[in-house]
């Protein structure tokens, strides 16, 4: 019972690479088998904060 992916059950060898905003690693996902050349950061929290402040952050009355 072969996967397209290739994934045989041992998490141990998922290709991983670090989070671009924060340094943890990150593990591959089948839901990023896709797109995992692009994947960059490890959450949607990590993605908001890649640029530091979003503009006009601090300026709300």
């Amino acid at each position: 019972m072969s996967r397209a992916t290739g994934f045989k059950g041992n998490k141990a060898e998922l290709p991983s690479k670090p989070c671009a905003t924060c340094g943890r690693p990150m593990s591959w996902r089948r839901r990023w088998a896709r797109v995992w050349d692009e994947v960059r950061h490890c959450s949607e929290a990590c993605r908001r904060q890649r640029g530091g402040s979003a503009p006009g952050a601090g300026a709300r009355p």
